[in-house]
């Protein structure tokens, strides 16, 4: 039984020793055993039993809250408040983050010779990728804390979404970033957002083995997604996917993994919405790594989940480009309770992938592209049938990394590295600019050229 509290007191619970505490005598790792943290829902009431939510009025309420002008409602992560921590009095810090759009991937279907193949776009965030959905919760909780600064270590896109949701509620921001192997399109974000941005000579690993040290020292609030508030804010696109399937789960979910923050909340969303009588089954929640960063794969095949393996992280897809997940825990307890898969996938298949989803007018950056190439790889092992639905979560907007597709188009991708030779197989994807004399005859031969290869 979970000790004695208010109706609005959010509490946490260890993943490893089950302890719960008030959010008010936690920090972000449990005191006991050092584990993470994770928010419990549903919350217990004033009389320590559990509250009920009602899944039909509440289905009803959200679909109601599309058409108000408040600012909450205007949230796709807020909207959906009753299933999130409670910030009593204090206004969210908001973007208007979430309401992302579902696609469906008619060319990638014919490919993967999956019928029913959708994307849900997290990249058509404010900031341009998912993190803004747990940001902008994790954010409030700061401010409402009375914090004048957040920090993270970041591979981009955190320091990005951070730098700009501090911004905007009034809190100066701190990121550590690796040296070099970092987007420089995610990186001018946090600089234009006002961040305070250091670059240290380390990976990413090491970033946050020195963040944890600093916010030690100093009255900082810690932004990345061991912060059980993001997670909380993310879930709510597995809330949002549902209303768009009409509350009729997918088959197969597939996400990119790297910190394994993301993995880990829609699995803890979809748990509670069965719980709670939302949903009566679970999607099968899957896991894709690249090959180079793959700690969750060889820690599931090499130890069945029970120990984090570490690796030296070496990827193009920069934003998974982690050595030592910090979330391994929940993404293996999600996998375990849905029935989900891991996997990992190489370079070449990673690039292919991306320039397959842009085929299909989409568009996403590297570390999205690995749901793609995952699922092939699990089609082929018949996990995946032709005839289920599957949804692919893109993390990130094409924009995240242009040099990536750049270079990917000019053929310089993969020029000098191991993946040479393999990249082969990538030519009848490349689109270089055609430099051409200033004439209306060079245009109509090179449209003719291009309608003879169709």
């Amino acid at each position: 039984m979970p000790p004695q509290t208010k109706l609005d007191e959010t509490l946490l619970r260890c993943v490893g020793c089950s302890a719960v505490t008030p959010v008010s005598e936690s920090g972000l790792s449990c005191a006991i055993c050092g584990n993470l943290l994770e928010v419990v829902f549903p919350r217990p009431g004033e009389d320590g039993e559990e509250q009920q939510l009602d899944p039909i009025m509440l289905k009803g309420v959200w679909r109601e809250r599309k058409t108000s002008g408040q600012s909450e409602d205007l949230s796709g992560v807020w909207r959906f408040r009753e299933v999130l921590p409670s910030l009593g009095e204090s206004a969210p810090i908001t973007l208007r983050e979430g309401n992302t759009p579902l696609y469906e991937l008619s060319l990638c279907a014919r490919i993967t010779g999956v019928q029913n193949l959708y994307a849900k776009h997290q990249g058509m965030n404010p900031t341009g990728s998912f993190k803004d959905t747990g940001m902008t919760v994790a954010a409030s909780f700061a401010r409402k804390d009375g914090f004048r600064w957040v920090a993270c270590a970041s591979t981009g896109n955190t320091s990005a979404s951070m730098a700009a949701y501090a911004a905007r509620g009034g809190m100066r921001s701190l990121v550590l970033i690796p040296d070099g192997k970092i987007s420089w399109s995610k990186l001018s974000q946090s600089l234009d957002y006002g961040a305070v941005t250091c670059q240290l000579k380390t990976d990413f690993d090491g970033c946050m083995r020195i963040l944890n040290e600093i916010v030690q020292r100093m009255p900082i609030y810690l932004l990345n997604s061991i912060n059980p508030f993001r997670l909380e804010g993310q879930k709510t696109v597995a809330f949002e996917l549902m209303e768009q399937f009409d509350w009729q789960p997918p088959d197969h979910i597939i996400v990119p993994g790297g910190n394994l923050g993301n993995s880990s909340a829609l699995g803890k969303a979809f748990l509670e919405m069965k719980e709670l009588g939302f949903i009566t089954r679970l999607p099968k929640i899957s896991v894709i790594q690249a090959e180079g960063a793959n700690a969750l794969v060889r820690t599931v095949r090499e130890t069945g989940g029970t120990r984090l393996i570490s690796v030296q992280a070496e990827t193009m897809a920069t934003a998974i480009r982690i050595g030592s997940p910090a979330s391994w825990k929940k993404a293996v307890r999600v996998l375990e309770a849905s029935g989900g898969a891991v996997e990992q996938v190489s370079e070449v298949e990673i690039a292919l992938a991306k320039s397959e989803i842009g085929a299909d007018g989409i568009g996403c950056e590297p570390a999205s592209a690995v749901t793609l190439a995952g699922l092939k790889r699990l089609v082929k092992q018949g996990f995946v049938r032709s005839g289920e639905s599957v949804v692919l979560v893109l993390t990130g907007h094409l924009l995240k990394d242009p040099d990536f597709t750049l270079k990917f188009h000019h053929r310089d991708l993969f020029v000098g590295t191991p993946y040479q030779q393999d990249a082969a197989i990538l030519v009848s994807r490349q689109r270089a600019p055609i430099v051409l004399d200033a004439t209306v005859d060079a245009v109509l031969r090179t449209l003719d050229a291009a309608e003879k290869q169709n």
